[in-house]
């Protein structure tokens, strides 16, 4: 009774798009949280089969479960606990984001260990604040390199930064920085094969900067990364529709208090619709009066308190009944309310929307118009969806 619908063609779609914007660079489709909630191996075996060059994840274990899951091409991770050895990773072919002197000394340990080589791409911060060295800290980390680069236990393949998407100011100083760190890298010799700075941000609004490689996020999945713009301005089509059925319908008369508070009463005698999606699922509590979803048509206001389960619309008089399909964000082009929209009522961003549904939602997913099946888990025998 809850869904959420993926369209896989709609992230092939905007994979193409993305190319088209930058058309020198090769992708990394980042799959990283589920792949923003759509389902990461579904997600992911498509991008591959549409000729992605790279897929992102942010933990050792997201990447393993690519590899698990018959995954061949490079997968990059680059947020890892403090004490990883990097043994498994190295073993799977994983490429390394590192940080610090520290990760560096471990990787090499366990490459040597293994008799393999650690594929590792840099990531410096350059204004960011969160991982990466320092531009005053890189010199010590080049040196470790270039030596476990001579040994043959490192293979450089990259180096990587992230831009904070603060202001064009803040992004340029970013961008000069990341010169800084590239041109310090060369003095010593280090000939990387990946120069990549930009996500699907930085991507949509800073061409001189997509180097060698994007990193392509919540573009992929049809969402815009700015609250200014929408998904048509960039040529995205969202890939998300999240959908419940109505489980009853009652008359009530006028003054009735709705769900806990009674922060809405009944102007008039009407019809309350309940929705089987809460919290749990994912919807933001604090959207409770604020959302609209999608219902035979037309738009309702949520009018009760968001619940761990459930939500209540006074849907007046209109032919709204049991097994009706509400739909609570997808493609505003078919009249939906989007993911933007839900994130404004909820004080949020679009990506924590996508990312956050879960709980009981069953992701079914769409190619070619039709339901078909999908690996949803690293071993798992696809299921159909029916």
């Amino acid at each position: 009774m809850r869904e959420l619908i993926i369209d896989l063609d709609a992230i092939a779609a905007n994979l193409k798009r993305m190319r088209q914007v930058a058309p020198n660079a090769k992708v990394c489709g980042v799959v990283k949280a589920n792949a923003y909630g759509h389902g990461m191996i579904p997600v992911a075996q498509r991008l591959v089969t549409e000729g992605v060059d790279y897929l992102g994840v942010a933990d050792l274990e997201e990447a393993l479960e690519l590899r698990a899951a018959g995954i061949e091409i490079p997968v990059l991770a680059w947020l890892h606990d403090f004490a990883e050895d990097f043994k498994k990773a190295i073993a799977a072919e994983i490429d390394l984001g590192l940080s610090t002197v520290g990760q560096l000394q471990r990787a090499i340990a366990s490459a040597s260990e293994l008799g393999k080589v650690a594929r590792v791409h840099i990531k410096v911060d350059t204004g960011l604040g969160r991982n990466g060295v320092t531009l005053a800290d890189l010199p010590e980390l080049l040196d470790l390199a270039k030596r476990a680069t001579e040994s043959g236990t490192v293979k450089i393949v990259g180096i990587f930064s992230h831009l904070s998407c603060t202001s064009k100011e803040a992004d340029l100083a970013q961008i000069a920085r990341f010169e800084q760190a590239l041109a310090a890298a060369a003095s010593v010799g280090i000939k990387q094969e990946l120069r990549h700075l930009t996500a699907s941000d930085g991507t949509l609004s800073y061409p001189q900067a997509h180097y060698d490689m994007v990193r392509i996020g919540v573009a992929l999945y049809g969402l815009s990364p700015y609250s200014d713009h929408n998904s048509a301005d960039y040529g995205l089509t969202p890939a998300m529709t999240a959908t419940a059925r109505v489980v009853q319908v009652k008359r009530v008369a006028a003054g009735e208090g709705v769900s806990y508070g009674y922060l809405y009463r009944t102007a008039a005698a009407t019809n309350l619709a309940l929705v089987p999606v809460g919290y749990a699922e994912g919807l933001p509590r604090v959207a409770t009066g604020r959302a609209q979803v999608w219902a035979n048509g037309r738009l309702f206001p949520v009018s009760s308190r968001i619940a761990m389960d459930q939500f209540v619309l006074d849907v007046g008089d209109s032919a709204v009944a049991p097994g009706d399909t509400i739909v609570l964000f997808g493609d505003p082009a078919k009249g939906y309310p989007s993911a933007d929209q839900l994130a404004e009522s909820s004080d949020t961003i679009n990506y924590e929307i996508v990312t956050r549904m879960g709980g009981r939602f069953q992701r079914v997913y769409l190619a070619g118009g039709q339901r078909v099946a999908a690996q949803t888990s690293a071993g798992a025998n696809p299921e159909v969806q029916a």
